[in-house]
Formats: C-alpha cells, sequence, structure tokens
C-alpha cells in the first residue's frame, strides 16, 4: 500500500501530521521510549518487591516509584537557569542520554550482586532528574514543528503513544518477568531512551517556529501584555533568559484557567498515587497472582486511554471544564469497586474504562497550555508545569505504604477513588463560583479571545 493511500486510511485531523517530515521522524523514537517506560510500569515495581527486605517490600516500593519521578520536580527548579535558554530538542536528548546510562545501571548491578535497595532508589532517582525538562521539551518541540490547528491532533498522537505503551509495555513485561528478571526490562528501558537520545539530534524545527511564533505573538496582544514584544526579535528569547522565570509565572497568575487546570491535576495525580502503589499489593497479596496480572491491569487500562486519546485528536469544539471534571469522577468510580471486593474480571473492566475515560486528558491539557502561553516562555512553563505535577504522584506513593499498612490495598484502592470523585465535586463548586465572579466584559476567558483548547468554547 502507497503512503498516500496509507494516509487517506487515517482520520482527517492526523494526515497533516505524517505529511511533516520531523514529526514522522520524531514519533518513532517517543513510541520507543514509550514502550520502555510501559515495561518500567511492571518492572519497576516488581523488582522493588522481590529485592525488598521482609515485610518492607510496601515502603521499598513506594521508595522506588517516588524516586522514580520527584527528583524531576527538583532538577526543574534548580537547573532552571542553566537548562531554560537550550533549544527543546537538546532537552530531550540529554533527558534521554541520563535515562539510558543510570537505568543502564541497575540490570549491571543486579546481575553482580550489588542492586541493594538504596542504591536501586538512587539510580531511579538519578534518572528522573531531567524529566521535567525532557518532558517539556517533547511538547514543546511539537508545537515548534506545528502550526496551531495540527497541535491537538499532535499531543492526541503524543499521549496515546503513552497509553499505547501501558497496553503492549505491562503485558509484554508481565510475560517477560516469568522468563528473565524485571532488572533487565528496566535495561530495555535504557535502550529505549538510547534510541530516542540518537533519533532526536537528527530532529529540526525547520519552518514551525517561525510560524509557531507569529500565532503566539498574537496570543501575546490579545493575553498577557506584560510579555509582549518578543517574539520576532532574534535576541529576544536571551533577553527574555534573565527574567524568564518570573515572566512566566506572571502569565501563570494572569491565566486563571491555567492555574485551574494545574491545580485540578495535581490533586488528581496526587490521588492517584496510592493507588500505584497498592494494585501490585492488591495482585500479590489480596489476589495471591503474578505479574502477569498485573501486566493485564495496565494493558487494559492503556487500551481505554488509547481510545480516549485518540478520540480528544479528532474533536475541534471541546468544552475543557465539564470534560476535565468528568474525567476526574469518572476514574474515582472506576476505583470504588476494587474495595467492595469486586472479582478480577470485574475490576479489570473497570480499569479499562478507567483508561479510557482519562484519554482526552494528557492532550487536552498540553494544549491548552501550548495556545495560552507566548512561543519564548513555552518551554519553561511547561517545566514548570512538570515540575508542580511531579511532586504530585511521589507525595501520593510516598503515602501509599504507610496507607497500605494501615488499611490494606483494596481500602487504599476504595479511599483513592472516593477521595478521586469528592475532587470532583469540589472542583465543580469552584468552578461555577468563579464563573460567576468573571462573567461579564472582564472574564479572562473573554479576554484570550474566549476559546478553549480545541478552538472551541472553554467554559461550560
Amino acid at each position: 500500500m502507497t503512503p498516500v493511500r496509507t494516509t487517506r486510511l487515517l482520520p482527517k485531523a492526523y494526515r497533516p501530521l505524517f505529511a511533516h517530515a520531523g514529526f514522522k521522524r520524531l514519533l518513532p523514537a517517543l513510541a520507543a521510549s514509550d514502550l520502555g517506560d510501559g515495561m518500567s510500569v511492571v518492572a519497576v515495581a516488581w523488582l522493588a518487591i522481590e529485592i525488598a527486605p521482609p515485610g518492607r517490600s510496601g515502603l521499598l516500593l513506594g521508595a522506588a516509584l517516588g524516586a522514580y519521578a520527584l527528583p524531576g520536580a527538583l532538577g526543574a527548579l534548580l537547573l532552571g537557569r542553566r537548562l531554560r535558554r537550550l533549544p527543546a530538542a537538546r532537552l530531550v536528548a540529554a533527558d534521554s542520554r541520563i535515562r539510558a546510562v543510570l537505568l543502564g545501571c541497575v540490570p549491571l548491578a543486579w546481575a553482580v550482586g550489588v542492586l541493594h535497595p538504596v542504591l536501586y532508589v538512587a539510580l531511579l532517582a538519578g534518572s528522573s532528574v531531567l524529566h521535567a525538562w525532557g518532558s517539556a521539551g517533547r511538547y514543546s518541540l511539537v508545537a515548534q514543528m506545528l502550526p496551531p490547528q495540527q497541535r491537538l491532533a499532535a499531543n492526541a498522537l503524543l499521549s496515546s503513544s503513552v497509553s499505547a505503551s501501558i497496553v503492549v509495555g505491562p503485558a509484554l513485561a508481565g510475560f517477560l518477568a516469568a522468563v528473565i528478571s524485571p532488572a533487565w526490562l528496566i535495561g530495555l528501558d535504557a535502550l529505549s531512551f538510547a534510541v530516542l537520545a540518537v533519533q532526536v539530534g537528527g530532529v529540526r524545527a525547520t519552518g514551525g517556529t517561525a510560524e509557531t511564533g507569529t500565532q503566539e505573538a498574537g496570543t501575546e496582544e490579545t493575553g498577557t501584555g506584560a510579555v509582549a514584544g518578543t517574539e520576532g526579535d532574534p535576541g529576544g528569547a536571551a533577553q527574555a533568559g534573565t527574567g524568564r522565570a518570573s515572566a512566566g509565572l506572571q502569565l501563570l497568575r494572569g491565566q486563571p484557567e491555567l492555574l485551574g487546570v494545574l491545580a485540578l491535576t495535581w490533586f488528581f495525580n496526587f490521588l492517584y498515587g496510592p493507588a500505584e502503589v497498592a494494585l501490585p499489593l492488591h495482585v500479590t497479596d489480596d489476589l495471591h497472582a503474578g505479574a502477569g496480572l498485573l501486566g493485564l491491569y495496565w494493558a487494559l487500562f492503556g487500551a481505554g486511554a488509547v481510545l480516549g486519546g485518540l478520540a480528544a485528536g479528532t474533536l475541534r469544539r471541546f468544552p475543557l471544564w465539564p470534560v476535565t471534571l468528568g474525567i476526574v469522577a469518572g476514574w474515582g468510580f472506576a476505583l470504588v469497586p476494587f474495595g467492595l471486593g469486586a472479582s478480577a474480571p470485574v475490576t479489570l473492566g473497570c480499569f479499562t474504562l478507567g483508561g479510557l475515560i482519562y484519554g482526552p486528558f494528557t492532550a487536552l491539557s498540553y494544549t491548552l497550555f501550548q495556545e495560552r502561553t507566548p512561543a519564548a516562555w513555552l518551554t519553561t512553563v511547561l517545566a514548570a508545569r512538570s515540575a508542580a505535577l511531579l511532586t504530585a504522584g511521589p507525595v501520593g506513593t510516598a503515602l501509599g505504604g504507610p496507607l497500605i499498612a494501615l488499611m490494606g490495598p483494596r481500602g487504599v484502592l476504595a479511599a483513592s477513588g472516593v477521595a478521586t470523585v469528592a475532587l470532583a465535586v469540589v472542583g465543580a463548586a469552584v468552578r461555577i463560583r468563579s464563573t460567576r465572579r468573571t462573567a461579564g466584559p472582564g472574564d479572562p476567558l473573554r479576554a484570550a479571545n474566549g476559546s478553549g483548547p480545541c478552538g472551541g468554547a472553554a467554559r461550560p
């Protein structure tokens, strides 16, 4: 089948992406690293259980999962002055190289018998130091490469790649864990980041940067005037370097919608953290099963998330807040049956539905930030976003161990679900109240052209 015919089989929203040479080169490389991380969803947790001292598996599991993400927030804060001026591609490459080296040390240390729990946590922590910048670099690079009308579809593909990796990665890891140690699966994750580091070096944002700059300059004029005038100036980005952090914070303070999405997402991820720790122990302690079942849970979640994420990319008018709050509530309801003692087939179905509901969330969130943030500050703002969110999940996972000791895995899963539903209710109440206060000519959403992340109405 010819490439032209293959492209015609795609939904209309995705066709222009596969006509872009740079994006076509970038997407497979990102998919390779996503697959590696998908395997690590099972491998990191399972290896922690294997090497944990007796009676300490819950604590080490929480520490390992937290170490795999939390240092990224510190890296975003402490390394900002050096990294915020780097091109997006270099940020992705630097993050990938560090992950490839340090994650690659895990199977080597295991093979020679020196993989102590402290060393394991330290290697995971080091591998995540640039995670916030690497994640910001991915979406900044896409924003530079593509015009605004193509970004939602591109973001949907990137988030769907992550979701697809959760379909294939955990299932593959669950199968391979019966044959080889999970340490070697983490080694495959390291190899996938080595592939990304090589591939991203050849990607250039040809043509897209100028086009994006023009669009974002328009956003500055209608949005936040405090940072207007830097686009189109060859020295603008460099000049912005000294005050970019403060300007990024000033921009966020002037965008209540962005702050609202960020706050809701933070608490959403925080409440998810204990569930991530509880699920592996629910499989081993409550269901008396192995890594295969854990992989199946994540694979079905990923399958649902792929479908949900791809659906988001085909929509142009998408009401942000009703959908966002619905996603939060839907995921919470999906966890409640775990606490009711439901059988494995029932909870597998709930996890699949939870993935389907969650699917559009990431693409919508990133698209909103891309459209509301001036291009000169996009990488810094996205890194700040990632840093803030990276503190949420790890804090939740760190609490997961002590909570499991008190409530058991089933109790923690149910409590996480109930608290997440309550978060959606509180978010809806706050949103209704703020909408009433800001309605009228001074509405900040109208000042930003009244557009939502997909070009439609952002308000319900």
